[in-house]
């Protein structure tokens, strides 16, 4: 059994806009075992001359990983960024608060920043709002960078880095709406403390470009009054609002698989609110999103949602370590094709975490690393994600959720690389059963299939030659393209990808 057919129109001349790679980020926070025995672990048997694991920077490749968002998240509102700068063996324990664990400040800016460029990563490094502030912030955009002739600069090459490592975007704190976040305040406070802190750092270095934050979730009570009231203040100031979004695959199945509905609404919500601030004071400058951190929490009911560790005996405790299930990976996947669908605004998205805390990949110490299975569909998206976003007309079924109300049986989005002519349709069954799809892609000359893949986390009759033990794609076998139109069929509770060779169209 299947819904009615659903039908797809794909037009180069229906561009969203061009796609920032820096979409295919992540996040390193200084939580759990993401740094120690995560990215970083000198006694491993692959780590590199600076003690990083190079099984780790092997898959981060792999993933496609274009940038990573570094120290934090929480952990930042508490961070001294001196204490990690330096010879290793002065640098001072301290008591981390935000996840009350021991950090040993082993790794830090510049220890991070070397990783980044040696991986071709672009950083994205955050500032304490919390407990520090104007000062601290200014202080570590000189140390980072300004080439020489200033006390940090030269601090800073006599640690061995005489050259800058020109950061160029850089977040104002982490979640300040939060009541869990040290130096908690109000939009009103905060807006102001992040456009004086901006404004110190642009006299630092006019070139870098500011993330600023917006609510820490869509369900905060005071979502839409914080992004109004902090554009109000600092619209002159910051380039990106930032966007917090996690979805806890604890929640009843089918409002799970809407999820990337979800993430659509908010972030439509968000782009109205700052543009309705721009327009109210008459101003031609747009934010951009930053969507530096979202994820999915584990399906598995036992690990989700997020748990805190509070033993201070451990440096680095298994803290969220998510066993991710297929289905976890097809919600991932479906929030992918909401970001790409927002191409002209969400310029920059960090997957939460990079290793091991809810991550793409884990590790053991002093042992294996693996792939999660939502590894899968964030690595085909990078791979082929590029060029243009172009929007995707599609008429399906409507789904019935609790929490959502109605929402589309099917998503997709569509990208087109101009270079090589090849389009990537990225589409999403939420519904439980399988999906016929007619994608019409008449504009475009001569198509012709290259690929078709798929992951389902449906437990139907065909599920098994479908399914992989680890979430890997398989192939989407119900696929057929003519030069007119790619016809499939869908996998219940699925995400699928496919690649079509064109003309330059």
């Amino acid at each position: 059994m299947s819904e009615p057919a659903s039908k797809i129109v794909v037009h180069p001349a229906f561009a969203i806009g061009e796609i920032d790679r820096r979409i295919f980020g992540s996040f390193v926070e200084h939580m759990g075992r993401c740094v120690y025995t995560g990215i970083y672990e000198p006694s491993h048997p692959s780590a590199d001359a600076e003690g990083f694991r190079g099984d780790v920077s092997a898959l981060v490749d792999e993933l496609g990983v274009t940038l990573v968002r570094y120290p934090g998240g929480n952990f930042v509102s508490g961070y001294d960024w001196r204490d990690g700068i330096g010879p290793v063996a002065d640098r001072p324990a301290r008591l981390d608060l935000a996840w009350r664990t021991v950090e040993p400040n082993t790794v830090g800016t510049d220890e991070f920043l070397r990783w980044a460029a040696r991986r071709g990563l672009d950083p994205i490094m955050a500032v304490n709002l919390g407990t520090a502030g104007v000062r601290e912030a200014a202080g570590l955009v000189e140390y980072c960078n300004v080439p020489h002739g200033t006390a940090l600069a030269d601090l800073r090459a006599s640690y061995g880095a005489p050259a800058p490592h020109a950061v160029r975007t850089w977040c104002l704190g982490n979640e300040m709406d939060g009541d869990w976040q040290i130096g908690h305040t109000t939009a009103q406070q905060y807006g102001r403390r992040a456009a004086e802190a901006g404004k110190a750092m642009r006299m630092v270095d006019p070139d870098i470009e500011l993330v600023v934050c917006g609510s820490s979730s869509r369900e905060m009570p005071t979502f839409g009054q914080w992004e109004d009231t902090v554009t109000e203040l600092t619209l002159d100031v910051v380039d990106y609002m930032s966007m917090h979004a996690y979805y806890d695959g604890t929640q009843p199945r089918r409002d799970y698989l809407a999820s990337g509905y979800r993430l659509h609404r908010f972030i439509e919500d968000v782009v109205a609110t700052v543009d309705a601030v721009a327009a109210r004071r008459g101003s031609g400058r747009r934010l951009q999103i930053a969507l530096d951190e979202w994820n999915v929490w584990s399906s598995a009911a036992d690990v989700s949602p997020a748990g805190l560790a509070r033993d201070l005996s451990f440096t680095a405790p298994r803290i969220t370590e998510d066993p991710y299930q297929s289905l976890d990976a097809v919600v991932l996947g479906d929030l992918l094709i909401s970001i790409l669908n927002h191409a002209d605004r969400v310029k920059i998205a960090c997957l939460s975490l990079l290793v091991n805390v809810s991550a793409p990949i884990l590790t053991e110490p002093g042992g294996p690393v693996t792939r999660q299975t939502t590894f899968h569909p964030f690595a085909a998206a990078a791979r082929l994600a590029v060029g243009t976003s172009l929007r995707a007309a599609v008429e399906c079924a409507p789904l019935a959720t609790d929490r959502h109300g109605t929402v589309p049986s099917v998503a997709a989005a569509a990208t087109h690389d101009r270079a090589t002519g090849r389009v990537a349709l990225f589409l999403a069954n939420r519904g439980p059963v399988p999906a016929e799809v007619t994608i019409d892609h008449d504009a475009f000359d001569g198509c012709s299939l290259i690929a078709a893949h798929t992951l389902t986390a449906h437990d139907g009759d065909d599920a098994e030659e479908l399914r992989s033990f680890d979430g890997a794609l398989v192939e989407l076998k119900r696929v057929e393209t003519r030069n007119r139109a790619t016809n499939a069929v869908l996998p219940a509770e699925s995400w699928s990808v496919i690649e079509l060779e064109t003309g330059r169209a």
